[in-house]
Formats: C-alpha cells, structure tokens, sequence
C-alpha cells in the first residue's frame, strides 16, 4: 500500500524513538496501517495498546497483524480519552490519526474535548526522548475546529520539557491534514 506524504513522515518522526522491546500506542486503531507500523519495529518483545471506538477497527487490526508474532498486542474497543484507565506504562510512541474509520460512517469521529483530553494522558506518560505523531484529518464536519484545538493544546506544551513541530511542509495542499509532532525532551 502506498502512503500518503503526511503519513510517511510521521512514520519516519516514530521510527527514530522506537526499537524492539518497547512500549507503543496507536491511539485511533483505524484500519491498523499503524498499528502494524508500530508492531513490525517493537517486535520482538514490545507491546503495542490500541485504541479505537469501533469493533470494525480492532477487528481489521487484528487480522492484519496475525503474521507479527513475539509482541504482545494489547486492542481495546476504548475511546482515547480513557488511556488513563489502562496499565500500560510508560511509552516510547504514540500516533494519532483523527477523523474518521475509512471505510465506514463520517458521523463517527474524534473530537477535539475527547482528543485534548488523550494527548494529555498520552505526554504525561512518555519516556524521556518519546514521540508522538498527531494527523488531524479536516475534511470532515468538525474536523477544522479539531485541527484547529490540537494545534492549540500543543502550543501549551512546555518549551525545554517538550519539543513541538507544527505545521506541514511547504506546497502541501491547504486540503491536506495537519501533522503535529512532539518530543519529550527530559
């Protein structure tokens, strides 16, 4: 499959925090593109959470990481804002995709109070040099007030503590989602 540009570099964002045996969350499962990411470069030995709202995601996740072995994948039908009830610990990454599940109903989808909420959750429980990814999708209704909030939240993140990059790289289309990327220096 190919991936689009945005997508690409909030891999290659991950990729450069993450190593086999650590602990990883795909936050909004979708159809597990992800969730297979993260699986394939912490296994052997890692752990990857993900969350979604919708059976139908953690159903197509599952199927598409039958051929991972030696990881342990832990799949919750959970919103995000709820990761605080989960024992994960700490993490080492965490991606974000906001919108809604391709394939399915536009009515069903994240939302900035839900969405602030998880990120939240999310940094507090980074490990030192730990990233996220955040891709906030605005073709949708509520999908701009969404982008719009992330980019708000993030620009609260402590300078020295957090590393935030924001915004898309020149010529990406005004269309396109906006991609946020954050660090957890100390």
């Amino acid at each position: 499959m190919r991936r689009a540009p945005l997508t690409l570099l909030a891999q290659e964002w991950i990729v450069q925090a993450i190593a086999p045996g650590d602990t990883v969350l795909d936050a909004t499962v979708g159809n597990g593109h992800d969730t297979l990411f993260l699986a394939e470069r912490v296994a052997p030995g890692g752990c990857v959470w993900g969350l979604d709202i919708q059976q139908a995601a953690l159903d197509a996740a599952r199927e598409r990481l039958a051929a991972v072995t030696d990881l342990r994948l832990e799949l919750r039908l959970l919103g995000h804002e709820h990761l605080s009830s989960l024992n994960t610990g700490a993490l080492k990454a965490a991606m974000f995709n906001l919108g809604y599940l391709p394939g399915s109903s536009h009515t069903v989808v994240t939302r900035p109070d839900t969405t602030c909420r998880a990120l939240e959750q999310v940094v507090a429980r980074l490990r030192p040099g730990g990233r996220c990814s955040i891709l906030a999708y605005i073709g949708h209704p509520g999908g701009a007030e969404e982008a719009d909030a992330v980019r708000q939240w993030c620009a609260t993140l402590e300078p020295g503590r957090f590393l935030w990059r924001a915004g898309n790289p020149p010529g990406t289309p005004d269309t396109a989602p906006r991609l946020h990327l954050i660090e957890r220096m100390e």
